[in-house]
């Protein structure tokens, strides 16, 4: 079995073997590795190397037998060859021969021939040189009169013949050097009148930069012709109105004080035109400016492909430009020229260009303007927010105001919108009112300060009409005072003229609204703060503050005027739907009846200070039957003071001496009860009665018309049925009758009446160490005693 197996296996190596010889014999050398690695992967490479030895000598001899079939014809051929070679060399003499023997024969043929080359090749030469010249010279005239026009500055010209050079002659001769020396040199050329050109363009936007507060200057005046010639034709049908008929009552309320009233910009001259310009028209931007080098410019850029890079540069530095214009001067707020000159920079610049908008097409657009009008006007508007806020002149503000409305108004004209513009005016308009409202709290302070608090002195008709001109104020009582020489109001009644709604395009109603709520914050915070300073100093007197009543009384009366005058100016009636309610006549009652209350305050003040001078000598035992000196004195000043309230209101002048006459009998009950008067003697009180008395004859005397009978006196009441009640001493009647509704002492208090009592019931015990021995004395005391005991009785009861 193992030698059958092995057998088979020796076949079928044999086969492999057989295959891979095959192979070899077959196949590109190139491709024979994989075919020998396939022996080598093997273990019978041996028998494989045996097997190849055997077939290369099989070919060996293959091919020995084939190259001994063809030798003898191999042999003939070489024979052949070399008689060939023979008859060669022979053919190759007889040519030499024959070339040697025509070149002789030649030379002289060839000679003549090489000089007619060389005439022909001159000919043509010269032809051509002449044709070349003929194409090169308007090439050379054409860069020729290319330098002449740029020597001359003629650039727009030069690129014109720059572009017929290089594009209709030079491609003619361009393969010259001279011209692609002209070729190389175009691109400079170009740039050169690019430079050129745009160096211009600089010089222009340098100059415009220095004219643009020329330029927006006679823009401005040129908006102001027009608005007062459109005010001029708006007036002429209102010549004659009904309006003057009204002059002479509404006077006051559309003048000032001379010396501090506020001049309006149309007063100031603010940028008005000069009587002998009123007629000639005032140049335009584009007499004022050259703008041909910015279309010099744009058009060879156009030319050149370049328009885009020109357009972005001029933006770029109008841009610039508009920044630096744009940022206001650190003292602009100082004064009108310093805005003036802002706002004419800007309108420069806009006015320019506006007009490169319309004269160019692309150059700049609507989207490009409205870009740099945004950018202008938050700038303009944070500006003036910054810079107004540090004016305190309201002078100024309103000039501002004035100024700032024909700026709005010149830029409007050129189409761009200012309704911002016009916004921030009411934000200006609040800081004008606060500035306004300051400089009147100082105008108000001193016509307070220097008003001498006496009725106006009216000695003639004359001088009367130029006192009711000042004042729209007209009653029969004003007529009766003229005839007795004097006003009773006083010089200290004024307003201000307000002007802000000027030229600010608001409708009635709105001019309405502003003006109404200016005038109540001018009288409800300025003037009232005002006079309620006067009021509450300290040095005032009652004179002062009586006329202080009776200059606020005629001011109330007045206020219907002031709402006449305001719808006058407006034409919107007070009974208009939202129409803003006037607080005068509130602010002046408010005034006048501070001014009561410190009138009566005053009053009881003086009645103190007179109290302070009380000096009673509560131990006496005598009776001088004349009242007090301080009280005589204090009578005499109430008598005084109460006569000069002879033009007050009646209920005024009544209510002041009811409180004076109550606290001047509630300052005596405390005199009296006051707890360092620990005795007093019987004596001592009827001299305080004596006092009393000379009150009570002060309240009879009716020392102020409009009281009912014995109203006066009923402010001494108290004191004068409890003296009654210890000086007829009626003590049983008061037992007997206290708490009924009709007692003789029913205003008797049992605890005043019995502090009182101790305090006479300690004199009687320590002035007389013998009163115990005396029998009416010790009567006395048990009486006192009895009587503090049923007070006593009286006060539990009533407490309980």
């Amino acid at each position: 079995m193992e030698r059958v197996k092995m057998a088979e296996e020796s076949l079928e190596t044999a086969a492999e073997h057989e295959r891979i010889l095959r192979e070899i014999e077959s196949t590109d050398t190139a491709c024979i590795g994989p075919t020998l690695r396939s022996v080598y992967d093997g273990e019978e490479h041996g028998r494989f190397m045996e097997k190849l030895e055997t077939r290369i000598r099989n070919h060996d001899r293959e091919i020995e037998k084939m190259c001994n079939f063809h030798y003898q014809g191999f042999v003939d051929s070489i024979t052949e060859l070399l008689k060939v070679r023979g008859e060669a060399q022979k053919l190759k003499n007889q040519v030499t021969d024959t070339n040697r023997k025509l070149q002789h024969e030649g030379k002289e043929l060839v000679i003549a021939m090489e000089e007619l080359k060389q005439c022909r090749l001159q000919q043509r030469n010269i032809s051509a040189t002449v044709d070349k010249l003929m194409l090169c010279l308007p090439v050379l005239e054409m860069y020729s009169k290319l330098r002449d026009q740029m020597k001359t500055k003629r650039h727009y010209p030069a690129l014109k013949t720059l572009e017929h050079l290089e594009h209709t002659y030079l491609p003619q001769v361009s393969h010259y050097r001279f011209c692609k020396v002209m070729v190389d040199n175009i691109p400079k050329l170009r740039e050169e009148i690019k430079d050129v050109s745009m160096s211009d363009l600089k010089d222009f936007l340098e100059s415009i930069r220095k004219h643009s507060d020329k330029i927006g200057e006679t823009a401005m005046k040129q908006a102001q012709q027009q608005r007062n010639l459109d005010n001029i034709v708006l007036q002429q049908p209102r010549l004659g109105s009904k309006r003057k008929s009204k002059k002479d009552v509404y006077t006051i309320f559309d003048t000032e004080v001379e010396s501090t009233s506020p001049k309006s910009e149309q007063d100031s001259g603010i940028l008005d035109v000069e009587d002998e310009e009123d007629d000639e028209e005032v140049p335009g931007a584009q007499d004022l400016v050259d703008f041909s080098p910015v279309y010099r410019c744009l058009h060879i850029y156009s030319v050149l492909g370049a328009r885009e890079t020109f357009e972005n540069y001029y933006r770029k530095q109008r841009r610039k430009q508009a920044r630096l214009v744009l940022q206001p001067p650190s003292n602009m707020h100082e004064t009108l020229d310093g805005y003036r000159k802002y706002f004419n920079q800007i309108v420069g610049f806009f006015v320019v260009e506006d007009h490169i908008l319309h004269t160019t097409q692309g150059l700049v657009n609507r989207a490009y303007i409205d870009e740099l009008w945004e950018m202008a006007l938050s700038k303009t508007i944070a500006a003036l927010r910054t810079h107004s806020s540090y004016c305190s002149d309201p002078n100024l503000v309103l000039d501002l105001k004035n100024l700032i409305v024909l700026f709005a108004d010149t830029l409007q004209v050129y189409g761009f919108p200012v309704n911002q513009l016009f916004d921030m005016l009411l934000e200006i308009r609040d800081q004008y009112s606060e500035t306004l409202l300051k400089k009147w709290a100082g105008v108000f302070r001193n016509i307070l300060d220097s008003d001498n608090y006496s009725p106006i002195p009216v000695t003639s008709e004359e001088t009367y009409k130029k006192v009711v001109g000042q004042f729209p104020f007209q009653d029969t009582e004003l007529e009766k005072c003229t005839e007795r020489g004097a006003a009773p109001f006083t010089t200290a009644s004024a307003f201000p003229r307000l002007n802000w709604g000027h030229h600010l395009h608001f409708s009635s109603t709105e001019v309405d609204d502003m003006i109404r709520k200016s005038t109540n914050l001018l009288l409800t915070r300025t003037l009232s703060n005002s006079l309620q300073n006067v009021i509450k100093r300290k040095n005032i007197g009652l004179t002062e503050l009586v006329q202080i009543i009776i200059n606020t009384t005629h001011l109330e009366k007045s206020c219907k005027y002031l709402e006449e005058f305001i719808t006058n100016i407006t034409n919107v009636l007070p009974e208009t739907v939202h129409t803003t309610k006037l607080y005068g006549t509130t602010t002046f009652k408010d005034a006048r009846h501070a001014a009561e209350e410190e009138i009566y305050t005053n009053l009881n003040q003086k009645i103190d200070q007179f109290l302070q001078l009380a000096d009673y000598d509560w131990m006496t035992g005598e009776l001088d039957n004349k009242a007090s000196d301080y009280l005589v004195d204090l009578i005499a000043f109430l008598r005084s003071t109460f006569a000069v309230f002879t033009h007050l209101p009646g209920k005024v002048a009544q209510t002041a001496c009811m409180s004076a006459c109550k606290h001047l009998a509630t300052s005596l009950m405390q005199l009296l009860l006051e707890a360092e008067v620990r005795q007093l003697t019987l004596g001592a009180l009827q001299q305080f009665n004596l006092d009393v008395r000379e009150c009570e004859q002060f309240a009879r005397s009716g020392p102020v018309p409009g009281f009912q009978e014995d109203t006066l006196q009923l402010a001494f009441i108290d004191l004068r049925q409890l003296l009654d009640l210890f000086i007829q001493w009626d003590w049983s009647t008061y037992l007997a009758d206290y708490g009924q509704p009709n007692c003789k002492y029913l205003r008797v208090n049992p605890v005043t009446a019995l502090t009182l009592l101790e305090k006479m019931k300690d004199t009687s015990r320590k002035n007389n160490m013998f009163a115990q021995f005396r029998k009416n004395e010790r009567d006395k005391q048990k009486l006192i005693d009895t009587v503090a005991k049923q007070l006593r009785g009286l006060i539990s009861s009533h407490h309980s």
